[in-house]
């Protein structure tokens, strides 16, 4: 009887591609990137760098670099086995449910209120594009991306990610290019600095003289937060990576498959990870490029004018500085490649967040996934965005920078030192268990993936004990 499935494996796990193929079927990892590029970097890298200039370049390289090896980590589980990250978590020894049951608390309240503060954002720059209301854009604005994501289709996706990553690059460029400050002080970004709040900002915008107050956002918002390496698992199992392929969203790991894998469809799995690794790489390094580049942007073109806005005047300002030294292309390309990224994370938040909580609430509450098929649960988290989103945009949505700074540090810097040591006992201590034998020896990570996930979780649970209690204070 065992030999069926072992048969099977063959069958249903294609070979990977090979060579220069690979970037054919790179297309998670724009969808990943598409969705973290956004609030953290259109408002908050650009707000930083008026601020503390380019002497922070450092915090988004490690920031991003930390979460490339939790997020790659966490696909290449599911590139291995066939499920997602939250049903890895329920794989964690300990407790019935115990790391899913924080996820869902936790994830709930930061989906709340990062992604009513997103479409707050997006509102606003819309609006400066399109003579609307902030709220009424930023309502227009989640009916689109809703209307993007309702079908749950990953190629519409891949498509649309694709194309407002596309947009982001080109525009965030063309602007970087031209106030780029020099490789001398570009290197100096690098070198861990924390540089002092200037005067002109603790008189003029009544910011404190403690400078983690916004560096600690702005890591937290580097490569998303926790949701977002949750979310690229999603990304993955979409695109039918290794074992994943043929697998739907909501579904734990086929254990009978994966207990009679054969070596030949484990070489295939492992042939998948190396493509894993190129589209994390390609989303790494797209992520650190664009997010450094609005930073150097915003001190560029709003430090020298001493501007660090944090209201409504966020879009207004960046679009009359960047008209003033550029002409009307200069400040459109600017605001359309913002909005394109404010827009692009929006989408990715809705398909992803939904995807989240639906498997949190199928793992705790057996009955809710009884009760409700999970298109419809994935669907009526949706709605429950749409409310909540409407309620947030008219509301608070003229506060875009504390909605935003309070979701990167809910999301981005709480769970993530525990979600990078979650990872690495699902990858080295849960999954071998679930492997055949033969296939255990062939999937076994390597000593490197131990390595980053051990680094991220030190260093992220640093400023989480000693920073984010300090700041708050």
């Amino acid at each position: 009887m065992k030999e069926q499935p072992a048969a099977a494996n063959d069958k249903t796990i294609k070979g990977p591609p090979t060579g220069l193929a690979v970037l054919a079927l790179v297309g998670p990892g724009f969808v990943w990137c598409a969705e973290f590029i956004g609030s953290g970097e259109v408002i908050l890298a650009t707000r930083t760098g008026a601020i503390l200039g380019t002497a922070v370049i450092w915090a988004i390289v490690l920031g991003i670099f930390l979460k490339y090896w939790i997020g790659m980590s966490g696909a290449r589980y599911t590139v291995c086995t066939g499920e997602g990250m939250i049903d890895m978590f329920d794989r964690i020894p300990g407790p019935r449910h115990w790391v899913v049951w924080i996820v869902l608390v936790a994830q709930f309240a930061s989906a709340t209120i990062s992604i009513g503060s997103l479409a707050s954002a997006a509102g606003i720059f819309v609006s400066r594009l399109i003579p609307l209301p902030p709220y009424l854009a930023a309502w227009l604005v989640t009916i689109f991306c809703l209307s993007v994501v309702w079908s749950g289709l990953f190629n519409i996706l891949k498509i649309v990610m694709s194309l407002f990553v596309l947009i982001i690059v080109l525009g965030v460029m063309y602007v970087t290019v031209v106030v780029f400050p020099g490789l001398s002080v570009f290197l100096q970004g690098l070198l861990g600095q924390v540089p002092a709040v200037p005067e002109w900002a603790t008189t003029t915008y009544g910011l404190t003289d403690n400078p983690w107050r916004e560096i600690l956002p702005l890591l937290g918002w580097a490569a998303g937060g926790f949701a977002s390496q949750v979310w690229y698992t999603y990304w993955v199992l979409g695109a039918g990576y290794g074992a994943a392929a043929g697998r739907s969203y909501g579904q734990p790991a086929d254990l009978d498959m994966l207990r009679n894998l054969t070596r030949s469809a484990a070489e295939k799995i492992k042939g998948w990870c190396r493509v894993v690794y190129t589209d994390a790489t390609i989303a790494m390094v797209i992520g650190i490029v664009v997010t450094v580049s609005f930073l150097i942007a915003g001190a560029g073109i709003l430090r020298p004018n001493q501007l660090a806005p944090e209201g409504p005047e966020v879009a207004t300002t960046l679009s009359t500085i960047f008209s003033s030294q550029w002409g009307a292309l200069g400040g459109f390309l600017f605001m359309l490649s913002g909005t394109a990224a404010l827009i692009g994370t929006q989408i990715g938040q809705l398909a992803g967040w939904p995807r989240l909580l639906a498997d949190s609430f199928r793992i705790c509450i057996p009955r809710f996934q009884k009760a409700f098929s999970w298109k419809t649960q994935f669907r009526m988290f949706l709605i429950f965005f749409l409310c909540t989103n409407m309620v947030i945009a008219y509301s608070l949505g003229l506060r875009p920078v504390f909605l935003v700074q309070m979701g990167a540090i809910l999301d981005g810097l709480l769970l993530t030192p525990l979600q990078a040591l979650w990872i690495a006992i699902g990858l080295f201590i849960v999954m071998p268990k679930l492997l055949s034998e033969e296939a255990r020896e062939i999937l076994r990570p390597h000593w490197v993936f131990a390595a980053g996930l051990l680094i991220a979780f030190l260093v992220f649970g640093y400023f989480c004990v000693f920073q984010i209690p300090f700041v708050l204070g």
